[in-house]
């Protein structure tokens, strides 16, 4: 653990370190860069307070409602998460864009169109990724409370609002702040949606800012005072949202399931109502890509969409291997603890600080690829200690002394105990990381040169060139890619366990 750890400190703060001594120093703040702060800190917390005010009635309706194709649309509406950012925003505009699905009928109806581009595409795209997210955080604690206590509340009479007072709102107490505190810590470093629907200076983030300021006027100062206010950002609502996670809520129970009566008539007709907005708002612009990709998948798939394709895939497995290894040693709350500044450290300044340590020794855009696959592992080390760790710590618990009575080593230990148990759960952190690995437009927007963009970075240059159909079909073959990937690593950590 002491080694990956510093491994780890090292990652995080060297790249910084470099771009300080690089830059000479701190540089001044530009005049747009405090809009940009105020603007990142306003998108995340509309972000963050429509995600999870949406994702409360959804969760609330899928909880108490049962009906056939239940599990399937809970895994269907979990996809988003997952999503590669620019096959999102292309579904997005599908369905809101200026020739989208929306515009259309408003046209019909003789409306004013919608402007997908400023705040409100920002806020828009980071809810559409962020609100499964969010509804599976509240569904597993809906479902965590024991069905006992929902009998006895039938027993006691009680009428639907008072279990929503007695059950439910002191679970939503609990959990829906520590939710907000993590999507607010995810929309903190948006890069790829600010700069697609962003829409001009009013609309740039903080990551945004230091991209300008590295691309266009090389300004490391600038960047690097920019990357440590985002890293302070991030760090401090990181450990608000560890501080806000859930404590012992309603106790244990015998684990059996209890129809609710509290969701009958005209609750039912509102839980179908907010599931069918839920599933439409999340799946159509889904169903638009595959429908519009289609057609442009031979055009889009010329010999640099292939290539960037095979780059994609060599630094998605590369990411999911250096994460995997940095993770097992991790899983613990330490570890977990020291993972927060992964997800609050700027991936362009991190990216940039690795080409400025590898410069004297090699040519840095050469090194784009190997860059990217590290910076997407570090990037993704968070999720995967959150899967791992309270599962590493059960295993401790049930085994620990066995292992010590039969004097395993921790070969034995890791090959015979540890990941045998954690086959199911490292499988779906894998198939997560590689997904989230892939569809990544980060520090490769900086450094690439054309023989060696990726998959999202060769979709984002086809739509510059305005050329949508091509783009479209290279955006299907990311989406292929990644299911295929997230698919191929969960159910590989399925396989021989039984349910």
């Amino acid at each position: 653990m002491i080694l990956a750890a510093l491994v780890l400190a090292i990652l995080t703060l060297g790249p910084i370190g470099a771009v300080l001594v690089r830059a000479g120093g701190l540089g001044d703040l530009a005049p747009g860069d405090l809009q940009a702060l105020r603007f990142t800190v306003f998108q995340a917390t509309l972000s963050g307070l429509f995600s999870v005010a949406l994702a409360i009635p959804v969760a609330r309706a899928l909880a108490r409602q049962t009906f056939w194709g239940r599990g399937l649309l809970v895994s269907l509406m979990g996809a988003p998460f997952i999503l590669p950012v620019i096959v999102a925003v292309m579904g997005l505009l599908a369905v809101f864009g200026r020739s989208g699905l929306v515009n259309g009928a408003l046209d019909a109806l003789g409306l004013p169109n919608v402007n997908i581009y400023g705040l409100h595409g920002v806020v828009l795209a980071h809810v559409f990724f962020n609100l499964p997210l969010a509804v599976r955080m509240l569904l597993q604690a809906w479902l965590a409370i024991p069905a006992e206590r929902f009998r006895l509340a039938s027993s006691l009479g009680l009428t639907p609002w008072g279990v929503f007072c007695t059950l439910e709102w002191p679970l939503l107490r609990r959990i829906a702040p520590g939710a907000f505190a993590v999507v607010f810590v995810i929309c903190l470093t948006s890069f790829a949606v600010a700069l697609t629907l962003g829409g001009g200076p009013r609309a740039t983030t903080v990551e945004l800012a230091i991209y300008q300021a590295m691309r266009f006027d090389f300004d490391l100062g600038r960047a690097a005072v920019l990357g440590l206010v985002q890293l302070t950002l991030g760090f401090v609502a990181g450990l608000v949202a560890l501080k806000l996670a859930p404590a012992q809520g309603f106790g244990i129970g015998r684990g059996r399931w209890v129809a609710r009566w509290d969701g009958r008539g005209l609750a039912r007709v509102l839980d179908f109502f907010w599931i069918g907005l839920a599933a439409a708002f999340l799946l159509a612009p889904l169903a638009l890509v595959v429908a519009r990709g289609v057609p442009g998948l031979l055009e889009g798939a010329g010999e640099g969409t292939w290539r960037a394709a095979g780059h994609s895939l060599m630094v998605a497995l590369a990411s999911t291997t250096l994460a995997v290894l940095w993770a097992l040693p991790l899983a613990t709350r330490r570890g977990e603890l020291l993972s927060i500044a992964a997800i609050a450290i700027s991936p362009l300044v991190l990216g940039t600080g690795l080409f400025l340590l590898l410069r004297p020794f090699v040519n840095p855009f050469t090194m784009a690829l190997p860059v990217t696959a590290v910076v997407n592992a570090l990037m993704a080390l968070p999720f995967m200690l959150r899967i791992l760790r309270p599962e590493a710590e059960q295993v401790a618990r049930d085994f620990g002394r066995l292992g010590a009575t039969l004097r395993m080593t921790p070969w034995a230990w890791l090959r015979l105990v540890w990941l045998p148990r954690l086959r199911r759960p490292l499988g779906f952190a894998m198939g997560l990381t590689a997904a989230l690995a892939m569809g990544d437009l980060g520090v490769i927007a900086l450094f690439a040169d054309p023989d060696r963009a990726t998959l999202p970075l060769q979709i984002h240059r086809l739509m510059g060139a305005y050329r949508m159909e091509a783009a479209a079909g290279a955006a299907l073959l990311l989406l292929m890619l990644s299911f295929g990937l997230f698919w191929l690593f969960d159910r590989g950590g399925r396989v021989h366990v039984e349910d």
